[in-house]
């Protein structure tokens, strides 16, 4: 066994292994660390080494050694991590799954090789005969060996996992998700056997639970939250073994939860009742027992009316009338007449199971139980409302069976409906748990049913009938099936009748021939003749003679009716005071019972409280001291060594000082023991080997001169021999060429024939090749010179293209150029007519200070001129350069008529001699206009106006004081009308 300082070394010694191929060893490694006792407390890499060690084992399918190592895992980290044992858990199911799928995969067809009846069992003998028999394996038996290996080891996977988790109550998620994994697996692989092991694997665990009551981590079944898993695991039990048709393994799981239900006396939820009963349908369906396969879908009916709130009418309607065709399909007597006495004893315990099953209470009389179990039950389904719910072909049918007496009409008013209703059922929509519907099923019980019914009215009607006649009445079956059902029914005392084949009639009035009527037949006969006294002499009104006689009968029943309603409402009074006491009574009792508990659980909290706190003082102590053990071991271990002797320590109590001072007094005297024994060895082996070395070389040298003298004949003897077979093989090698001399010439013709067809052949190949080769020459030649023109015609397109964009890339220069020079001389002239303007400016500038100078003079003649502009400064607008220039030119050259400067002029006048001046003026202005419209810039337009608008000396005065309301620049802008 490999012991390690570090869980770490050990996880780096089995990868190392691994590497190497030798995952045995790896394995046993690991087991060894994982089962150790030094390992015991729970730490981050043990996980790691066990998810290595899972892989291991489900790679090597180890499966002891994985329920080992998880047993030993499980002890280790219970108390600490739980959740890791959960996660290393998972692992090994999901590894093991994938193995499987991957193995079901490769093999080609899986139900061939899935052709095992038990996974746990081995090889039979013939099979290991056949393998060593039969030459080459088959497809069906290399799938065997491919597949149903590693779906043993994923059975074997889910039973470990089981068997670990059975009592772990922090687990009990992951117990019951495995559990369902298994039913699934067993579910898509048919596996019956595995199936059936794995439901009392479940079973045993629960029985163990509930027998060992005082382990610790024992699953609280009193817990909601428990109690619903393994409900669900039950409920899953069910369905898988239904759909396996498993059913006496599906009658055991329902056996499983109504223990479950009883054990926690709580009823579990709607949902899962609706599957319980759902379920307990169809098992007492194939089990024949129709009565309790009746209670079982009334049960179903009235939990789907009460808490289905999404069932729709019709799935109502469909459910209800299976619950009275499985009425009607009970038979209408008791099958156990004349059983014998252990039959019944079986049949009354059966009978007991199932009706526990579905709390149904059986009637005390055995005699009668059935028919009076059929009729209750007929009776609880009109007290339920089943019978208001139910599709009208089903009501017919019920009152036409139950009701009704028509024994020559039964039969043709039954078949009808019964072929509507076989065509009726199918899925509940609103009922998803309730299981497919199919009314049809009922149909051949409902038929012999009815043709009980026909027999039974029949024989209180007719007393004799012919076989024919009966035969065409009962349409349903041949007169065969009728003969096997009458038999049945008059064995179990139902009809009274006889079949007489040789004269072909069938008799119901058979009294006088049976035997236990003949010794009553007194009996009868005073019966019939008191029947028919009856009927001869009717009987009197009794009441009339109780009138007449007792006359004030009326009020003495009335009196007594009262007394009787008085002491009735007393004794009801009586008995609500008294169950009032007894409420106070038992509350009180209640009050102090709780009371009681809580003393009790606030003791049983302090106790648990101090017990908790001196256990984890102890355990602080306890592992103070472990750790001071283990110390002072490891320092023993180290100071001695694993094949050094360890020396005996009297008591358990270790500490380092006293450990230190052992380990030198050890070490100083096992060193001079260690010298003592060297000195004496070296002496000893001194002598020894001087003693061998004179005793043997004498011999030695005897041995040397015998062997040379052996070797010396021995080259003798193989030097002859070699000569005597040199000669033989030389003689042997003559004899053979002068044999094969006479062929010489044959050879040589042979092989000159042979030479000139293998030269004819060569010749005509390297003539074949030469022709090919020539051949993809000249295609090859072609490929080129057609790929050479290609080039060429694809270069010359390039360069005329590239020669035209160059041509037009010109041509946009020179355009460029073109435009760039005409603006350039456009600018230089508008840049010399803007200089011309500024040296206009400047003189009209110098004119105005020298027109302003005159006036500061004190020129009486300006002033009056100015007065007139100065009055109106607004109506002055701001004239373009053309427009001033002409009005100065017209200012220098009198006008005739025009007065005189400095003299008065009135508005009307002074209107009439301007216009004069605008329209001689007009032609010059519209050619500035036109001509002299941009010669200088916008912004100087306004400033040379106003300027100008001032004159620039005294010949401008008749201008600037005749100008009109109407501005010389909008008279050079809008041309004259007569132009």
């Amino acid at each position: 066994m490999s012991t390690f300082a570090k869980p770490e070394n050990a996880l780096k010694r089995a990868e190392e292994l691994i590497n190497v191929g030798q995952k045995q060893d790896a394995l046993q490694a690991l087991h060894d660390l994982i089962t150790s006792k030094r390992y015991r407390a729970w730490q981050k890499m043990l996980e790691k080494i066990m998810f290595k060690y899972i892989e291991l084992c489900v790679d090597m399918r180890k499966g002891r050694y994985a329920k080992d190592g998880l047993i030993q895992y499980r002890i280790v980290c219970q108390q600490v991590n739980v959740n890791s044992l959960e996660e290393v858990i998972k692992h090994f199911m999901h590894l093991s799954t994938e193995r499987a799928e991957v193995a079901r995969n490769q093999a080609e067809a899986l139900e061939e090789a899935l052709d095992v009846d038990d996974l746990e069992a081995d090889k039979r003998p013939e099979d290991l005969m056949l393998s060593y028999v039969s030459g080459e394996k088959g497809k069906d038996r290399s799938d065997r060996e491919l597949v149903t290996p590693w779906f043993k080891f994923l059975w074997e996977t889910y039973r470990t996992v089981l068997e670990i988790l059975r009592n772990n109550s922090k687990l009990e998620n992951l117990y019951a998700m495995t559990a369902h994994r298994a039913f699934q697996f067993c579910k898509q692989y048919k596996r019956t056997t595995e199936f059936r092991r794995l439901c009392e694997i479940i079973r045993n665990h629960l029985a163990n639970l509930n027998k060992y009551k005082d382990q610790r981590d024992r699953p609280d079944l009193t817990a909601p939250e428990s109690l619903q898993l393994y409900l669900d695991t039950r409920f899953e039990q069910l369905k898988i073994a239904t759909e396996l048709e498993l059913w006496q393994e599906a009658f055991r799981s329902v056996e499983d939860i109504h223990g479950l239900m009883c054990m926690v006396k709580k009823t579990p939820k709607p949902s899962l009742m609706v599957v319980y009963y759902a379920k307990l349908t169809e098992i007492f369906w194939i089990s024949g027992s129709h009565l309790y396969h009746a209670y079982a879908w009334l049960k179903l009916f009235l939990l789907q009316k009460n808490f289905n709130k999404n069932l729709s009418q019709k799935d109502l309607q469909t459910i209800a009338s299976s619950v009275v065709l499985a009425a009607l399909s009970v038979p209408p007597y008791d099958h156990t007449r004349g059983a014998s006495h252990l039959e019944l004893e079986n049949e009354k315990e059966r009978n007991m199971r199932m009706a526990n099953l579905i709390n149904f209470n059986l009637d005390p009389k055995p005699e009668s139980r059935e028919v009076l179990s059929r009729s209750a039950l007929l009776l609880e389904l009109v007290s339920k409302g089943v019978m208001s719910c139910v599709l009208p072909e089903v009501k017919d049918l019920y009152h036409l069976l139950e009701h009704e007496f028509l024994p020559l009409d039964l039969s043709i008013k039954v078949q009808p409906l019964l072929n509507k209703i076989s065509k009726l059922g199918g899925k509940l929509a609103s009922a998803s748990s309730v299981p497919e519907v199919q009314l049809s099923k009922y149909v051949i019980a409902l038929e012999k049913l009815a043709t009980l019914r026909l027999l039974q009215q029949a024989s209180q009607v007719y007393q004799t009938m012919t076989i024919e006649s009966l035969s065409q009445m009962i349409p349903f079956f041949d007169f065969s099936t009728v003969e096997k059902i009458s038999v049945d029914a008059v064995k179990h005392k139902f009809l009274t009748m006889k079949v007489d084949h040789m004269n072909g009639a069938v008799s119901f009035s058979i009294l006088d021939l049976e035997s236990d009527n003949l010794r009553n037949h007194l009996t009868v006969l005073a019966e019939s003749l008191k029947k028919a006294r009856s009927m001869i002499y009717p009987p009197l009104n009794k009441a009339s003679k109780i009138g007449d006689t007792l006359p004030g009968l009326a009020e003495v029943v009335e009196k007594e009716h009262k007394k009787l309603l008085a002491r009735k409402t007393i004794i009801e009074q009586r008995k609500e005071e008294q169950e009032r006491q007894l409420l106070e009574k038992e509350r009180e009792e209640e009050l102090k019972r709780q009371q009681q508990q809580k003393t009790n659980e606030e003791a049983e909290q302090k106790r648990l409280a101090s017990e908790y706190e001196k256990r984890k003082i102890q355990r602080i102590q306890k592992e103070i001291e472990e750790r001071e053990l283990e110390e002072a071991k490891a320092l023993l271990q180290e100071k001695f060594g694993k094949k050094q002797k360890k020396p005996i320590i009297e008591g358990d109590k270790l500490t380092k000082q006293a450990l230190m001072e052992l380990a030198l007094n050890e070490q100083l005297k096992e060193k001079q023991e260690m010298e003592k024994k060297l000195q004496k060895l070296g002496k000893q082996m001194d002598y020894l080997e001087r003693a061998k070395r004179e005793e043997a070389a004498p011999l030695i040298e005897a041995a040397y001169q015998q062997r040379l003298v052996e070797e010396q004949l021995l080259h003798e003897r193989e030097q002859q021999l070699e000569v005597e077979l040199s000669r033989q093989r030389h003689d042997g090698d003559l004899q053979e060429k002068n044999r094969l001399a006479r062929v010489m010439e044959n050879k040589k013709i042979f092989q000159e024939k042979v030479m000139s067809r293998r030269q004819s052949e060569f010749e005509r190949l390297r003539q074949e090749r030469e022709e090919h080769i020539q051949q993809i020459r000249q295609a090859r030649r072609q490929e080129r010179e057609a790929k050479r023109k290609m080039i060429f015609y694809l270069r010359s397109e390039e360069e005329r293209l590239n020669r035209l964009r160059e041509e037009e890339e010109s041509r946009k220069r020179e355009e460029a150029e073109r435009k760039r020079k005409e603006e350039a001389e456009r600018k230089a002239k508008l840049d010399e007519i803007a200089e011309r303007q500024r040296q206009r400016e400047r003189e009209l500038d110098e004119k105005e200070r020298l027109r302003k100078q005159q006036i500061l003079a004190g020129d009486p003649a300006t002033r009056s001129s100015e007065t007139p502009a100065r009055l109106q400064p607004e109506a002055v607008p701001v004239a373009a350069p053309a427009a001033a220039a002409a009005a100065a030119a017209a200012a220098a050259v009198p006008t005739p008529g025009a007065p005189a400067p400095g003299k008065y002029v009135p508005r009307h006048l002074r209107e009439k001699t301007v216009e004069a001046p605008i329209s001689s003026q007009a032609p010059a202005s519209e050619s500035d206009r036109w001509g002299r419209r941009d010669d200088r810039p916008p912004a100087d337009k306004w400033r040379s106006d106003d300027r100008r608008s001032f004159g620039s000396g005294p010949d401008d005065r008749r201008s600037f004081g005749s100008s009109g309301s109407r501005s010389t620049w909008s008279s050079s802008r809008v041309p004259p009308r007569g132009s």
